[in-house]
C-alpha cells in the first residue's frame, strides 16, 4: 500500500512544516508637500457664544468641465430613422409573404379534404344503390301520364 514498507504507522512519519517568508516592503518615493499656488485668505468666524474661530477658507475642488458633445446633424438622424423603417418594412414583408404562403397551403388542404369527403359520399351512394335497388325511387309511368293528361285535358 505504501511505497516504503518500514513498519511505521502513517501518523509516525516525519512531517515537514513550511514557514511563510515575509516579503520586503517596496520603498516608495518620499512624499513632498506641495504648497498651494496662492496663499488662501484667512477667515474669522464669530460663534454665538462669543468665541472667534480663525482659519483658512477651503474652496471645494471644481471638476474639470466636460467637453460639449457635438450636435448630431438632422440629416444623419433622418438617414438612421429611414434605415430603421426600411428594415422594419422588409421584416414585415417577409412575415407577410410567409403568412400568405401558409394561408394558401391551408386553403389548398381544405379543398383536398372537401374533395375527399365529397368523393367518398358519391362512392357510398353509387355502390349502395347499384347492388340492392331498394333505396332507389320508383316512378309509375301510367299514373304520371294520367296526372299529366288530367291537368291538360
Amino acid at each position: 500500500m505504501y511505497p516504503e514498507h518500514t513498519g511505521h504507522l502513517p501518523a509516525e512519519r516525519a512531517v515537514t512544516i513550511h514557514q511563510p517568508v515575509p516579503l520586503t516592503p517596496v520603498q516608495a518615493a518620499p512624499l513632498v508637500p506641495v504648497q498651494p499656488a496662492g496663499i488662501p485668505a484667512v477667515t474669522s468666524i464669530v460663534l454665538p457664544d462669543g468665541r472667534v474661530v480663525t482659519g483658512y477658507a477651503i474652496e471645494p475642488a471644481k471638476p474639470e468641465p466636460v467637453a460639449a458633445k457635438p450636435a448630431v446633424s438632422r440629416a444623419a438622424v433622418n438617414i438612421a430613422l429611414g434605415g430603421i423603417g426600411f428594415a422594419a418594412f422588409c421584416g414585415g414583408l417577409a412575415l407577410l409573404t410567409a403568412f400568405v404562403a401558409a394561408l394558401a397551403a391551408f386553403i389548398h388542404q381544405l379543398i383536398i379534404l372537401a374533395a375527399v369527403i365529397f368523393g367518398g359520399w358519391v362512392a357510398v351512394q353509387v355502390f349502395s344503390a347499384s347492388g340492392t335497388r331498394s333505396g332507389g325511387t320508383t316512378v309509375n309511368i301510367r299514373k304520371a301520364v294520367i296526372k299529366r293528361n288530367h291537368f291538360h285535358g
